[in-house]
């Protein structure tokens, strides 16, 4: 079911986040502490913004575990990044393959999935009728994660000439109620999870949702505080220095303290420009 981690705030070298943690997200990778299945070793792949160097996000994913990655290891102490995004893969749709391995980036938008879709195959090419061509061109994998995120992005940018936090919103709606409109359509009655997370390097959109009441998401936390520090394995917001200031959005929680909250079933979690973080219930 795949694991996630999204930062936003001060500048952060991202070891701290990947490795350091006594349940970083490489440790995920290989001993998931809150799924049945503990492993997500069908690759990897983090992304992050250097804005003073270019607009668009740098990515690098792998069909190699996150946990025997070399060129991870090597990299991860020597990347500070104010805003960062990592997923580890456990495939279902989709063969292992470094084109179905998240981040998936368009133009700035850094884009991530935890769960799936069952029988995606017979709503598939309804998902894809109406993208334009760049869309439809620019899905590279099988996975229903890449599929959903292009129907997104089709409605997101035909609708909204401004892309921020709220256009994300309303983009997510309407893809959630397609979803399950295609799925009573061609009689998927399984749940779909959708804990779905969307960045611009300035803001982030996180959901935990599925499409039937009653069976509860897949976990998703977040923890804001006003500077990211990790001490013999422990992670922590602590005292500001300066202006510090960061907010985290995971699928499971990185140490067993109580700086991670929950966020509610069927909910939106937005961290605006300001890292000011909104609770938000989704409608679909």
């Amino acid at each position: 079911m795949c694991r996630l981690m999204a930062y936003l705030g001060t500048p952060i070298v991202i070891d701290k986040l990947l490795y350091q943690p006594k349940n970083s997200l490489v440790n995920q990778s290989i001993n998931a502490r809150e799924l049945e299945e503990p492993l997500n070793g069908d690759g990897f792949g983090i992304g992050w913004y250097v804005p003073e160097v270019y607009a668009e996000p740098v990515t690098f994913v792998s069909v190699s575990p996150a946990w025997s990655n070399r060129n991870l290891r090597n990299l991860a102490p020597k990347i500070r990044a104010h805003c960062f995004v990592a997923h580890v893969r456990a495939a279902s749709v989709g063969e292992v393959s470094e084109s179905n391995c998240h981040p998936f980036q368009y133009k700035n938008l850094l884009m991530m999935h935890n769960g799936g879709v069952e029988n995606f195959t017979r709503i598939k090419r309804k998902l894809r009728e109406p993208l334009n061509d760049e869309l439809y061109n620019w899905i590279k994998g099988q996975t229903d994660s890449e599929h959903i995120f292009a129907y997104f992005l089709n409605y997101l940018f035909e609708h909204h000439k401004t892309i921020g936090p709220e256009a994300v919103i309303d983009a997510f709606e309407h893809t959630f109620m397609t979803l399950k409109k295609l799925m009573a359509e061609n009689g998927i009655d399984e749940a779909a999870y959708l804990n779905m997370v969307v960045t611009n390097g300035l803001f982030t959109v996180g959901t935990r949702y599925n499409t039937s009441p009653g069976e509860p998401p897949l976990t998703l936390y977040h923890s804001e505080g006003s500077r990211y520090v990790v001490e013999d394995g422990i992670s922590q917001m602590v005292a500001p220095e300066d202006d510090d200031h960061a907010v985290l959005v995971v699928s499971e929680k990185l140490t067993d303290d109580a700086t991670w909250t929950l966020i509610p079933e069927n909910h939106f979690v937005v961290v605006d420009p300001t890292l000011t973080v909104r609770i938000i219930p989704i409608k679909a």
